[in-house]
């Protein structure tokens, strides 16, 4: 086990070639009606004018919602984006030389039904989180992106024959692609947030199966043995316990173990703590080193981004109000 490996995949942004979801014109409110001509008061002397009736207006009839497979925030997912994605699935495994129509190709396809849709339903909490920061993407980017796109794959003709292998045509890999640098985009924004310097501690820990075990060891410690040799005799972690259990340099954020990094942050270079208990077992911890402001190693600063990616995306799955009008459980 390690404990410098993060707990979770991050959830990155991939550039799937899915149609946009390009939302529904909002109905046509009800109007208001037009109120009637009415006349103008004449004096008893004068002579009743002639007036013509005047016919009501002819409004517009609203605009009928097209079905939908969800509501994002208010924001219509129409059931036809929907339905034309799982088609280009399906062209796609066609593609892949899978039968949709055998038992693999049927099992793929259900699995795929609630990926698509939460695929479909994050690009468009995306699109709404980069309107509202005023990230945007232009025609511009997508259009030199495609280009170099279509340049690896040897030229347009042989791009737009593999696109329609693909069930797919130019103009839903232009809207894929745009979706896909809009994610990368916001990606980015979150991942320059995360500050290269943080304050770190260097420690090493100890990690046994057993309370008693554990108890054992730190009896040792508390007796004046070696640290690190009580490591190399008796830690469970491998990743460490050649090296005399060392973790080296690390920010907050970063061990598997949080149980660990809060006590660790808690110590005083030479210090031990007691006996911490992890989902992983059973810890004692030494710190060797403090710094306030340290640069973050390359492998810690990748590890502290993707996680910060993974709960901005969270967070927008969060605070999202998400409402679905279709069946999509595998």
């Amino acid at each position: 086990m390690n404990l410098r490996a993060m707990a979770g995949a991050a959830t990155l942004i991939a550039l799937v070639a899915l149609t946009a979801c390009t939302p529904a014109a909002a109905p046509v409110p009800d109007a208001t009606p037009v109120s009637q001509n009415t006349a103008t008061p004449q004096d008893a002397s004068s002579p009743e004018p002639s007036v013509l009736p005047v016919e009501a207006e002819e409004l517009p009839s609203p605009t009928p919602e097209p079905p939908l497979a969800a509501r994002v925030n208010g924001q219509p997912l129409v059931l036809a984006d929907y339905e034309h994605a799982l088609e280009q699935y399906e062209a796609d495994l066609n593609f892949r030389g899978i039968d949709p129509t055998s038992e693999a190709g049927q099992s793929e396809m259900e699995q795929a039904k609630p990926w698509i849709l939460n695929v479909m339903i994050e690009q468009i909490l995306i699109e709404q989180e980069a309107a509202d920061v005023g990230v945007v993407v232009s025609d511009a980017e997508v259009d030199a992106y495609l280009e170099s796109v279509i340049e690896e794959n040897d030229g347009e003709e042989a791009f737009l024959a593999e696109l329609a292998e693909r069930g797919e045509t130019y103009e839903s890999a232009w809207k894929g692609v745009r979706i896909g640098l809009l994610g990368m985009a916001m990606t980015q924004r979150v991942v320059d947030a995360v500050p290269t310097t943080a304050e770190q501690v260097h420690a090493r820990h100890i990690l046994v199966d057993t309370l008693e075990e554990a108890e054992r060891v730190l009896n040792q410690l508390q007796a004046s043995a070696d640290f690190a040799a009580l490591a190399q005799a008796y830690s469970q972690d491998l990743s460490t316990r050649d090296r005399g259990g060392d973790l080296g340099f690390y920010p907050r954020g970063i061990l598997v173990a949080p149980e660990i990094e809060e006590v660790s942050f808690a110590l005083q270079p030479g210090q031990f703590s007691g006996v911490i208990s992890s989902t992983l077992g059973y810890h004692i911890v030494q710190v060797i080193e403090r710094d306030p402001a340290r640069e973050v190693s390359p492998e810690n600063l990748r590890l502290l981004q993707e996680r910060a990616v993974q709960e901005w995306v969270e967070g927008l799955w969060a605070s999202a109000s998400v409402e679905r009008y279709v069946e999509a459980n595998p």
